[in-house]
């Protein structure tokens, strides 16, 4: 067996330093700050453009919860259309009712429009109030795969869940884990949980180029990072990541 290594991004150079580092897929997203967004369509076509591995794409209208409008609906059903014209291999998604249960009626009806790409249900399902319930009802709506942390902040706290998700799912549906996973803690992540694909960014901070900086000015407001630096997804600790894997199965 093999563990399939998929890495987050939300730029086209971390895309293809994950893909010149091994990477069997990404995740491509924009503002991963707030957990991911959908990317721009340029993002998209340059993503496709440039890359051999698969690519499946966040459709994620906005940043905060996973209770959506219906003009926020409306545009996820109209970012799906576009990745399909893209020639994207999948697409990335979760609804929530506001008590916490999955939206099968609307996630159903997104896998539907989506096929025959994949459909993967990102880390909303961490925030639903029963994971055995929901487990069932995401794979009643077709969903190919589940992004989980074990409904904890990071993996390698949620391995005990993670494990009971693989057992539940069985072949019905693949359990990918993800969040704060590295170098040193995939290999008890994936031996203690049996997942077969994991989730990473795997980033570095990359300075700015320019030379002319104007001091005393913030144009944004993410803590820690300055207008002249930036994440990027660092090929040495995907191929490290890589290594550990292959070495595991």
């Amino acid at each position: 067996m093999t563990c399939t290594l998929e890495i987050c991004v939300d730029s086209i150079e971390s895309a293809i330093n994950a893909q010149e580092a091994g990477a069997d897929r990404i995740e491509l997203c924009s503002s991963l700050p707030e957990g991911g967004t959908t990317p721009g369509y340029g993002t998209i076509l340059s993503a496709r453009s440039n890359l051999d591995i698969p690519i499946n794409v966040m459709i994620r209208p906005r940043g905060g919860d996973f209770l959506y409008s219906d003009p926020e609906y409306d545009i996820m059903r109209r970012d799906i259309e576009i990745c399909g014209e893209c020639s994207v291999d999948g697409v990335v998604l979760g609804i929530l009712q506001p008590g916490g249960t999955i939206d099968v009626d609307r996630t159903a009806r997104l896998v539907e429009y989506a096929r025959p790409m994949s459909v993967t249900f990102h880390r909303a399902f961490d925030l639903c109030i029963d994971p055995e319930i929901g487990l069932e009802d995401i794979i009643s709506t077709g969903t190919d795969r589940i992004l989980s942390s074990g409904q904890k902040n990071i993996a390698e706290d949620g391995i005990d869940l993670l494990r009971e998700l693989v057992r539940q799912g069985g072949d019905r549906i693949i359990i990918m884990a993800g969040s704060g996973i590295d170098e040193s803690n995939v290999a008890l992540i994936v031996s203690s949980s049996r997942v077969r694909e994991i989730h990473m960014t795997g980033r570095k901070m990359a300075d700015s180029e320019m030379t002319f900086r104007r001091p005393g000015i913030n144009l944004g407001s993410i803590p820690g990072i300055p207008e002249f630096a930036r994440r990027v997804a660092n090929p040495d600790r995907i191929r490290n990541v890589k290594a550990i894997l292959n070495n595991l199965l």
